[in-house]
């Protein structure tokens, strides 16, 4: 595509920066400007191709000299031994590539939906999503999803086919499914060229030229098109030409279009790129990472199309007071303002943070500020901290290269930081700023967990801290009921990443059931009757007291009246068997579980003028309480949650079919609009341990849902 222009006026060097030219490890220097760096993410479904598109980039640009191999566990991105073992991207991995005087940050996401964390890090990292689609499958319900959230957004979007070169490849069904689920805007910028079955080239719709690509070139050969492939290609062109029209901000070019005038390329491509950098336009375009076809074409589309830094909005900051600090821009002048996407624990270098660099310059040995906030209920306590860079870094994959600074607009590593966690904000220490984090999903799928030895208990809770400063999406519980430590994941995929990270790190641990937190109750009244006494020969212990118990409506607690009369128990000790029986109520009577809604009534007892005791008494009325329950029915109660299901129209009956399995009370459905439909239901706990994962097979992974606790109902008999 002829050049455009700068879409931002370059500023000159920042200033005080001696070292800007350093280069880093392998003689690359730092880019110095925003408008020289643009930070694309990669997402689609897993299997799309996206890492191995990334792979033949960075061969295409010399980043690497041959591209790795999935099979194998030689891909840049995915070097996590949990990718490596499932095959598959389990985490953010930012690559770079270098285009002419372009850095250009490939992000590399996740697809399988357990890593949706990683996804949103990466989106939040970046300026510009190409969306990579496999020439041989269908477009899922969770790329649609996503597509939609992108729009949310505002974020810029392009559209890359894969697997061109498989033998089942249709790139013309490919877009049509794309349409369909993106919309009308996502229109193809070059057609695959075949000769003899194979596809060797792409046509450029605009320039009408061919570039085919020889299997033993590294660069493809461009030539003119032939009269018979450019009237081939007339209806796509006429449709490429339309759209980019129709988002132009020239009001008369439609009109000198529809007259029959022809509109110069220059003038097409220049209000594509402006349509494509607003986000209002979706070019889609033919790749093959196993051929390199259509890979010079990317990167041109991810130069020239795709906005810089400097023309995205930067996150709203605010103080550590809460104050807004006014609006900021990818300025390396302005203030220091970055975001921690992702963090690792190395062995040998400590914490490792991706940082995105939103406002200002990060120097070696700078005094920073790292903080922390809203993330308490994940189990990341509110922080702040002074710290120093003590080393800096241009991450490639797992790999690091020394770099003096990082500008606005650039995507760097820092190590040995005490505290810093995915979510944080870097900001200068003199002027410490807060950024609110990602919305993060939650994590619906509990794992009980223990340490399989009582000397592997603190080496657990050691690296559980660590395990969980990189991971937002995992939440750690000690139930203070059940007394089972539980990880709650996003799913199983999700759950064998963590244990396999703790299991890396020397963790001894093992699996358990996971035990739902139940309550008991009496189903009917019941007296009892509590008599302790101990003489050992010296000073005794005597109480004796008479109860009665009657269950209670549910969510009414904890009920104790006092009807002794003549004084037969002093007050202080009726407070004591009050005590005794709170506490064993704490214990359970029957299967160890808390017991609620009961009503106990103190009718009668005795004391001992020398031997009774608060700690008698205490005694007396557990036993009491316990033989009340001997003598009646006890009645177990499971929580219940009030669950409502996003998920698509196609997939209501078999999501409603599937709750009525589950002891689930239906409650409505109503409408969510693009999102399809919503259902409102009250489900057992205990039907909920794996929904997640259940409902994503349901609804082929594009069902989601949310969960609040509601009340304890009794447990059907059957079930007991």
């Amino acid at each position: 595509m002829p050049s455009k222009g700068a879409k931002t006026p370059s500023r000159g060097p920042v200033r005080g920066t001696s070292d800007l030219r350093r280069a880093d490890a392998n003689g690359v220097a730092p880019p110095e400007q925003p408008d020289k760096i643009r930070n694309v993410a990669l997402v689609g479904h897993s299997g799309s191709g996206k890492t191995m598109l990334t792979e033949a980039l960075l061969a295409a640009t010399g980043a690497t000299t041959r591209k790795g191999s999935i099979a194998e566990g030689t891909t840049v991105s995915d070097s996590d031994p949990s990718a490596i073992a499932q095959q598959r991207s389990v985490a953010l991995s930012v690559v770079p590539v270098t285009v002419g005087e372009t850095k250009v940050n490939l992000l590399d996401t996740p697809g399988y939906t357990d890593f949706i964390g990683e996804l949103r890090a990466g989106l939040r990292a970046a300026d510009a999503v190409l969306f990579v689609v496999s020439a041989t499958d269908d477009v899922d319900a969770a790329t649609t999803a996503l597509w939609s959230e992108c729009q949310r957004l505002g974020m810029p979007r392009a559209v890359a086919i894969s697997r061109l070169d498989h033998p089942r490849a249709d790139f013309d069904a490919a877009v049509a499914r794309c349409r369909l689920a993106f919309g009308d805007a996502v229109v193809p910028l070059y057609l695959p060229v075949r000769a003899d079955g194979a596809v060797t080239g792409l046509l450029g719709l605009l320039t009408g030229t061919v570039s085919e690509y020889a299997p033993a070139e590294q660069a493809p050969v461009t030539r003119a098109a032939t009269g018979v492939e450019l009237a081939a290609a007339e209806s796509a062109r006429g449709a490429l030409i339309e759209g980019i029209i129709a988002e132009s901000e020239d009001e008369t070019l439609m009109d000198r279009y529809l007259e029959g005038e022809e509109i110069a390329p220059d003038v097409l491509i220049a209000d594509l790129e402006t349509a494509v950098a607003r986000g209002s336009f979706h070019p889609v375009l033919p790749t093959s990472a196993e051929s390199g076809l259509g890979l010079a074409e990317l990167l041109e589309v991810l130069v020239r199309a795709f906005p810089t830094p400097g023309e995205r909005d930067v996150p709203a900051a605010t103080g550590l007071d809460g104050v807004p600090a006014g609006p900021l821009e990818c300025d390396p002048e302005g203030p220091l303002l970055g975001e921690v996407v992702r963090t690792t624990i190395d062995p040998f270098l400590g914490r490792v943070c991706l940082v995105r660099i939103f406002s200002g310059v990060v120097r070696e040995d700078a005094a920073i500020h790292v903080g922390g906030r809203g993330m308490a209920d994940r189990g990341h306590e509110d922080h702040d901290s002074d710290e120093r860079v003590t080393h800096l870094y241009s991450p490639l994959g797992s790999g690091l290269r020394p770099v003096p600074f990082c500008v606005a607009g650039d995507i760097c590593a820092l190590t040995k930081l005490g505290t810093a966690e995915t979510g944080d904000t870097i900001s200068a220490k003199e002027l410490p700023l807060l950024v609110a984090p990602w919305d993060m999903p939650d994590p619906l799928m509990p794992v009980a967990i223990e340490a399989a030895t009582h000397g592997d208990e603190d080496a657990l809770a050691r690296n559980l801290g660590k395990v969980t400063a990189g991971d937002p999406t995992l939440r750690v519980e000690r139930n203070s009921e059940t007394h089972q430590l539980i990880l709650w994941c996003m799913g199983e995929a999700h759950a064998d990443v963590v244990l396999g990270r703790l299991r890396d790190q020397g963790v001894n641990l093992q699996t358990v059931p996971v035990i739902t937190p139940l309550r008991e109750t009496f189903a009917a009244p019941a007296a009892g009757h509590g008599r302790y006494v101990k003489q050992s020969g010296g000073h005794g212990q005597y109480a004796v007291c008479d109860i009665e118990v009657e269950p209670l409506d549910r969510g009414s607690g904890f009920e104790f009246v006092d009807k002794t009369v003549g004084g037969v128990i002093p007050g202080p000790f009726i407070t004591s068997v009050e005590k005794g029986v709170r506490a064993q109520m704490q214990k359970g009577v029957s299967a160890g579980f808390p017991v609620v809604d009961i009503k106990v009534t103190l009718i009668g007892g005795k004391t001992h003028s020398v031997d009774s005791s608060d700690a008698a008494f205490q005694a007396a009325g557990a036993l009491a309480l316990r033989e009340a329950a001997a003598a009646t029915r006890i009645q177990f109660l499971e929580p219940v949650s009030s669950v409502t299901i996003s998920v698509s129209e196609d997939h209501v009956g078999a999501v409603m079919s599937d709750l009525s399995s589950r002891r689930a009370r239906l409650t409505g459905t109503s409408s969510a609009g693009a999102d399809g439909t919503e259902i409102s239901a009250e489900v057992p706990d205990q039907e909920l341990l794996k929904y997640s994962v259940e409902l994503r097979a349901l609804t082929a992974g594009s069902g989601r849902f949310r969960r609040s606790y509601l009340r304890h109902e009794p447990v059907p008999q059957a079930l007991r």
